[in-house]
């Protein structure tokens, strides 16, 4: 059987795109390992209608929708290799299936580099967070700790003073110039340049001089990659970013291979749900219209 598109991910963004898809009566074959980026965290923020839901159950209630339509085929897996050309794609996974497509799409997520700070690991998605507009109104203008990994953390130290009282933990990572921290000073940022020992408790940061440094909560910018590497087996194009690496589409979610496109966090930044699965319909709606039309309309 060959599928109008294969979706190599099924979380929010590629939940988005599938929908659009099997509405307009496309075959669909979603592979997903069941790995959400926001796994690690008890509830979802900052998306209309869902706020405050646990993300896992707005992903199960998404695919139940998705499944009520008769052309979506959802296969629980891992995609190991991709491989072809527009119309005549074809995805392995690990089960040993192989299956055609005309078109893919990459929603795939990315993975994050954290700190390797002890204990911070552990804390991800439940006192660590990586953005604002998800966490920061729960910490309830409490101290907010910012722990330095590069140059975008002065920018989200910057951003945070709107949630609560930061400390901007440079951690012996970032070096601040002058006129840094006079900004950063100018925004009732504290600067705080001793090295972490390692998390402890609910948010405490236990320095390497022996200090204990309470907080409600802590952001930290991770720089984030692909979370498999079948794009880039592909020829997909990657660009940096201030986040990371993702790959590289133009205006209709189509990456540098014609007939493979990407969308959510690793097509886009910055990240959230919300933005996942705005990012999700547009792809959807754009890799239909390349099935209709050889230059997608445009």
């Amino acid at each position: 059987m060959q599928y109008d598109v294969i979706v190599i991910g099924g979380s929010y963004a590629g939940m988005a795109a599938a929908l659009q898809l099997v509405r307009a009566r496309r075959k669909v074959l979603v592979i997903d390992g069941g790995q959400r980026r926001n796994r690690f965290a008890s509830h979802s923020h900052g998306f209309l209608g869902q706020d405050g839901v646990a993300p896992g159950e707005i992903a199960r209630a998404a695919r139940a929708q998705l499944e009520a339509y008769p052309t979506l085929t959802w296969h629980d897996g891992i995609a190991e290799t991709a491989s072809g050309v527009r119309d005549e794609f074809v995805v392995r996974t690990a089960n040993g299936e192989s299956h055609s497509g005309r078109r893919l799409l990459f929603a795939t997520g990315v993975k994050d580099d954290l700190p390797a700070i002890p204990g911070l690991a552990e804390r991800w998605g439940k006192a660590v967070f990586h953005c604002p507009y998800c966490h920061g109104y729960e910490l309830d203008q409490g101290r907010i700790g910012v722990i330095g990994t590069g140059p975008a953390s002065v920018h989200q130290a910057e951003m945070l003073t709107e949630w609560g009282d930061v400390t901007f933990l440079t951690n012996g990572v970032v070096e601040l110039d002058a006129a840094t921290r006079r900004a950063l000073r100018d925004r009732g940022v504290t600067i705080e340049e001793g090295r972490i020992a390692r998390l402890d408790g609910a948010a405490d940061a236990v320095m390497a001089d022996g200090r204990r440094l309470a907080f409600a909560g802590f952001f930290t910018a991770p720089r984030c990659t692909p979370s498999t590497s079948l794009a880039d087996s592909m020829g997909c194009e990657t660009e940096e970013t201030p986040m990371g690496i993702q790959l590289r589409t133009d205006a209709t979610k189509e990456t540098s291979v014609k007939g493979a496109y990407a969308c959510g966090d690793v097509g886009r930044a910055p990240h959230s749900v919300s933005l996942a699965v705005g990012d999700g319909a547009w792809a959807g709606v754009n890799v239909h219209r390349s099935l209709i039309w050889p230059d997608g309309g445009r």
